[in-house]
């Protein structure tokens, strides 16, 4: 909702304000079109150029979270604190061996099955089931599990971040190309340098749209775009650490109960549970889950 605010603010603004100092909207209307065409067209063959058919697919994807936020909801972070507090618990009072039947088996896990959103992204349930399962084959070390996850959150998130790479490079390509569209336009009426003063100037001004169309789109809209898709996916990156987070507490030794507290740290602050909505959501896990 807030980007859309955003796009209605910028162009109230921009044209209305030019409006308001006595500017006149029909020569950009009526160069725009052919404009648009060189400056977007060519922004998006350079954008399918310099990008492979995996980043393609995933910026197209990407823009719904640019309207849609983050993935991840308050109550996704308390159910994650939840489950991996069932997690350590268990491997706490039962032994590793007793995890083997849920992490081999996610799908029919009593204990995974109650959160089917976290069980649904495959990086957070594999990270979790292949580090318990390396747990489980005597890697205890907290410092190889915590540098063996981070490696895995490192690369993820590495990749999470093309998109957002390769849309703030076509935004840093448009000014560019406005230029482009409007040298094309001044050629054009260099072409017609006999004509009249009042038709050379009209040709002049729609060339110059094509240089305030490449700056408007990338410094209004391309760019600041990216700059929200990055915003998105650091937030989403928080929900992976805290899975790194609480399974190396365990590994140092501490209590379930301190793992989660530690685990709840590191939950972004504008949606971080209290310590007292923490204990209410782990109160309130079904017994046949917590079994």
């Amino acid at each position: 909702m807030l980007a859309i605010g955003g796009i209605v603010c910028v162009f109230v603004m921009v044209f209305g304000g030019f409006l308001l100092a006595g500017g006149k909207l029909m020569p950009i209307v009526m160069a725009a079109p052919f404009e648009l065409m060189m400056i977007l067209g060519a922004g998006v063959g350079a954008f399918l150029i310099s990008n492979g058919a995996d980043i393609i697919k995933k910026t197209l994807g990407g823009f719904g979270k640019i309207f849609g936020g983050p993935k991840w909801s308050e109550d996704d972070y308390r159910d994650l604190l939840c489950l991996l507090f069932l997690l350590t618990k268990t491997m706490k009072t039962k032994g590793a061996m007793a995890l083997e039947s849920h992490i081999e088996n996610p799908h029919e896990s009593a204990i995974f099955s109650h959160y089917p959103k976290i069980m649904a992204d495959h990086f957070a349930l594999d990270l979790i089931c292949d580090t318990l399962r390396m747990i489980t084959m005597n890697l205890e070390d907290p410092h190889q599990v915590e540098d063996m996850i981070e490696k895995q959150i490192e690369k993820h998130h590495h990749e999470a971040h093309g998109p957002a790479h390769a849309v703030q490079n076509m935004a840093d390509a448009l000014p560019a190309l406005g230029i482009v569209a409007a040298v094309l336009g001044v050629i054009k009426t260099m072409g017609s340098i006999n004509e009249p003063v009042e038709v050379l100037g009209k040709m002049i001004g729609g060339a110059l749209v094509g240089t305030f169309l490449g700056v408007f789109l990338a410094y209004g809209f391309v760019g600041p775009f990216a700059s929200r898709l990055t915003q998105v996916e650091e937030e989403d990156a928080q929900f992976y650490h805290i899975i790194r987070d609480m399974l190396v507490a365990h590994l140092h030794g501490n209590a379930p109960q301190i793992s989660v507290e530690i685990g709840r740290g590191s939950v972004p602050s504008h949606i971080q549970p209290s310590f007292a909505q923490l204990e209410e959501a782990l109160d309130a896990i079904p017994p046949e889950v917590a079994a």
